[in-house]
């Protein structure tokens, strides 16, 4: 049987995923209020960067209701920085579960730790509550066609690129996004749970 993700805390060594809350945004703000977080594609790219803390808490209340959004804390004291430090945020959302299906996204990780072992390990904590503890069969996850970096760092974890959602949503400047869809099968997540261990233990 398959069931909703209820937001209960992920815990693993390296990072700490929290249902998000009010009080969560000023250290969220503090690490993901960048411009070059934006840039990329976030939050529908340069023109969603909010301006103020009161504005991303706008946006979160506006969108909490579709997703369980997760803030991502380290889990202990590292060369990342402190214990319960907040260094971004990711969320399970579009259940489906009548076709066991399921999107991994709205990713947004501080400058600092962009190439360290926080991403991994906050991908590994969230697919394996989504196929372990959900029972989910597909967990999808998409980013911008020009945001070759977060493309990259998809393929790492060993999903498969299916393919290009053309003109797929429209960005707060206006224009629209071509999505790149990514996706990872239940039976393949064996495989992408050992890829994601090794990258974490090393």
């Amino acid at each position: 049987m398959t069931i909703a993700p209820d937001g209960r805390s992920l815990l693993g060594d390296v990072v700490r995923l929290d249902r998000l809350v009010a009080s969560d945004i000023d250290p969220l703000y503090a690490a993901i209020g960048h411009e070059e977080v934006y840039a990329g594609g976030f939050g529908g790219g340069p023109a969603g960067l909010p301006a103020d803390v009161d504005q991303m808490s706008d946006q979160w209340v506006a969108s909490s209701a579709q997703r369980v959004a997760y803030v991502v804390r380290l889990a202990a004291d590292s060369a990342l920085g402190a214990k319960g430090t907040v260094v971004g945020t990711s969320s399970l959302g579009d259940v489906d579960l009548a076709n066991e299906s399921v999107h991994l996204g709205w990713t947004a990780y501080a400058p600092a730790v962009w190439g360290t072992v926080v991403n991994p390990a906050c991908k590994f904590l969230m697919l394996q509550h989504a196929f372990d503890y959900c029972g989910f069969g597909r967990v999808k996850i998409q980013t911008g066609l020009t945001n070759t970096r977060s493309q990259a760092a998809i393929a790492k974890l060993g999903a498969t690129r299916e393919g290009v959602l053309r003109r797929h949503k429209r960005l707060p400047d206006g224009s629209f996004r071509d999505t790149v869809v990514f996706s990872i099968l239940a039976d393949e997540w064996p495989d992408v749970r050992k890829r994601l261990q090794a990258r974490i233990s090393g």
